[in-house]
């Protein structure tokens, strides 16, 4: 139990809760009277967890991922775990038409189901950037409601927010600092890796409105962050100066450019590019825990 809580980033005394109450506990046994969590049960919890991130109550979301059929890989024999779920383009332009009917809540239901069943990184990439892509440059040849995509965009960000969980227990000791540079105006990223991040257990520091540039050397100096990333979504917004501020002194902190807008600008010695989303939450995983 204390392991899966750590994995979970949860109390034991919720999970003695959720077994109790709902039946989520451990069904496997060893030679005696114990039970133990088998890969079935963590995955329910997992599902549950991110239920509740979506909005649901409690009891809903022990039914949910108590009724939930796990997906068996075809031939294998082996179930996928919730975050290894891939979500079809069918989901993505679900969620592009209600975005465009302006209905609000049905937009937010699917987000939440595609998280929940899949994952903050899954549902970023096979639905979320998709259907963002398809407001800014069109979707087979057509481009349309311009409303839509504010109200799109609004939607996603309330979605990632509710999908970033506070570990009881976090897996670094010194936080990433994640923000853009001054003038870039795509902060959904930047959501989406805190919420990736918060998933694997990992502490961050976000400022979604980009602070000054002594601002953000003050909250570097202030938090000691291991590392900082910051985004840059558009051409022209890149600065490197700015890594050259924060490289001063004598903090060990790890620099990270990531984004479209940082494409074919030499970076300053010790600054290391991140690409996609995945590869970003993958990178700064292995450099803050080895894994």
């Amino acid at each position: 139990m204390a392991v899966v809580a750590r994995r979970l980033g949860i109390a034991p005394s919720t999970l003695r809760t959720w077994d109790r109450r709902y039946g989520l506990g451990p069904t496997g046994h060893t030679g005696g009277k114990h039970r133990r969590y088998g890969p079935e049960d963590v995955n329910r919890l997992e599902l549950m967890q991110r239920a509740l991130l979506g909005g649901a109550s409690t009891a809903e979301a022990a039914r949910y991922a108590l009724e939930a059929v796990l997906p068996v890989q075809q031939g294998s024999g082996e179930r996928i775990a919730p975050g290894e779920v891939v979500l079809d383009r069918s989901v993505a332009r679900r969620l592009r038409a209600a975005a465009l009917a302006m209905d609000g809540p049905a937009v937010q239901r699917t987000l939440a189901e595609s998280i929940a069943e899949a994952g903050v990184l899954e549902a970023w990439e096979n639905v979320i950037e998709p259907v963002a892509t398809a407001f800014e440059s069109g979707w087979d040849g057509e481009q349309e409601g311009a409303d839509a995509g504010y109200l799109f965009a609004e939607c996603v960000l309330a979605a990632l927010v509710r999908a970033t969980p506070v570990p009881a227990a976090t897996r670094n000791q010194r936080p990433v600092l994640i923000t853009g540079l001054p003038g870039d105006r795509v902060n959904l990223p930047l959501y989406a890796l805190t919420a990736c991040l918060a998933e694997r257990r990992i502490s961050t520091r976000l400022f979604g409105t980009t602070p000054p540039r002594e601002v953000l050397a003050a909250a570097v100096r202030h938090t000691a962050p291991a590392a900082v990333v910051l985004h840059a979504g558009e051409a022209g917004q890149a600065d490197t100066a700015v890594f050259v501020r924060l490289s001063r002194g004598r903090l060990r902190t790890r620099l990270f450019a990531w984004g479209a807008g940082w494409a074919g600008i030499p970076l300053p010695p010790k600054v290391e590019p991140l690409t996609d989303l995945r590869s970003a939450a993958e990178r700064l995983e292995y450099v803050l825990v080895g894994r």
